[in-house]
């Protein structure tokens, strides 16, 4: 397991919520402990408290903060996470009062984010997330930014980018826009080719961690990265499947999500959710063993919806259905597929419904027409549905992915 560069143990980390009413907050901090443990560091203890809204000098109040730095001097803590997004001046002030590096949820993700990037556009697109959430937080630092000294909060566009003068960062900012447009061009090309080739698409989206590597890995034998960690998979994965009927369909695993996903990872990374967004079908993948699966589903629904993806077939999937000890405890939703795709139960239902969910009826024919019949060989070459054409002594042997208004036409040569 990689740990931190600069750091010889593990570092400690103390969490910290508020509670306004806004949102679940007990849920919301449970999914920050694995945020942390994500990230490489452990999670000590949470701290939360009750406000009508947050302390605009210090986000919770100083009593609590008090109790902080006597909590984090005694249990030697390394940096807090506030559960929340916090000004520049929340975080000197809570530093101040405490003597401890503070972090936020935003600065946490992201930070796992730069740690998870592997291809160069993960990479170029997590350096702009970065760099356009330093770039109001700059004013005023001087040279506190000179603490980045390593660990969880501080990996990513390195020191020498962040202690540079805005007018810098405005220069980098563009510059990589420029790289990933020529990215997000070759891209667009590439699913234009696909479109051409009459390709079909099958996005995988869903909740961080709810086991949509290891459902690609066991479709496709892909070799993604599967890790029982948030954001264990960044970057996308295209491999192609060949569903029961014979048709084949182009499978992409997309990145995961989680509630209240900074706007600056949304925004960094569209071009990434657009490969879910112009899928022909989407897969909508939740853990059936958590016991917030509804809401997990409602956050994904919600981005799909962001995204325009209403028009096409969303199927929901519950993976880790071995993980819910009484079957009746199952989640018993409409219209959705069970699965284990760690061992495999129900992946033949789910490839059904994926066929029945195609955007035109399609099977797999190999035929030996009669000579008589080449206009019918014309017929099926002009719908660009022929995979290979030969002529033999008995006669013209295609194979070729046929739509259901010619099945009657063919079921006779079938061989």
């Amino acid at each position: 397991m990689e740990l931190f560069e600069n750091e010889q143990k593990i570092q400690r980390a103390l969490l910290v919520g508020i509670d306004t009413g806004e949102y679940d907050a007990e849920s919301s901090m449970k999914e920050l402990y694995e945020l942390v443990e994500s990230a490489g560091a452990e999670a000590v203890a949470s701290v939360m408290q009750k406000r009508d809204k947050p302390d605009g000098a210090t986000c919770i109040g100083s009593g609590r903060l008090e109790e902080i730095r006597d909590f984090a001097e005694n249990e030697e803590i390394d940096f807090l996470v506030f559960d929340t997004e916090l000004s520049p001046t929340q975080i000197r002030n809570i530093e101040d009062a405490t003597g401890v590096r503070t972090i936020d949820r935003t600065m946490l993700i992201l930070d796992i984010f730069a740690l998870r990037a592997r291809t160069n556009e993960g990479k170029l697109q997590v350096e702009l997330a970065q760099l356009k959430y330093l770039m109001p937080r700059l004013t005023g630092k001087g040279k506190e930014m000179s603490r980045l000294g390593g660990g969880v909060g501080t990996r990513g566009p390195g020191e020498t980018k962040l202690e540079t003068d805005k007018r810098h960062i405005r220069r980098r900012i563009e510059s990589l826009k420029d790289e990933l447009a020529h990215i997000t061009n070759r891209r667009e090309q590439l699913r234009s080719r696909r479109r051409k080739d009459g390709i079909i698409t099958v996005a995988i989206v869903g909740y961080t961690n709810a086991g949509k590597s290891t459902l690609m890995n066991t479709l496709t034998k892909a070799g993604v990265l599967s890790e029982n960690k948030l954001f264990a998979t960044l970057d996308p994965t295209s491999r192609a499947l060949q569903l029961p009927d014979g048709v084949s369909v182009m499978m992409i695993d997309t990145v995961g999500l989680v509630r209240r996903l900074p706007h600056h990872l949304v925004e960094a990374f569209k071009s990434t959710l657009e490969e879910a967004a112009l899928a022909d079908i989407i897969l909508n993948v939740c853990d059936a063993s958590s016991d917030e699966y509804k809401l997990h589903l409602s956050v994904t629904n919600d981005l799909l919806h962001q995204l325009g993806c209403t028009d096409r077939p969303i199927i929901s999937v519950f993976n880790k259905c071995d993980l819910v000890g009484n079957p009746l405890d199952l989640p018993n939703e409409k219209d959705c597929v069970r699965i284990c795709a760690k061992n495999g139960a129900g992946i033949d239902e789910l490839l059904n419904r994926i066929e029945q969910s195609l955007p035109v009826r399609l099977r797999s024919y190999t035929l030996l027409l009669p000579f008589d019949k080449a206009s019918l060989a014309a017929r099926l070459r002009a719908a660009g549905a022929l995979k290979t054409e030969e002529y033999t002594a008995e006669g013209i042997l295609i194979k070729a992915l046929v739509e259901e208004p010619m099945w009657h036409l063919v079921d006779e040569f079938c061989i």
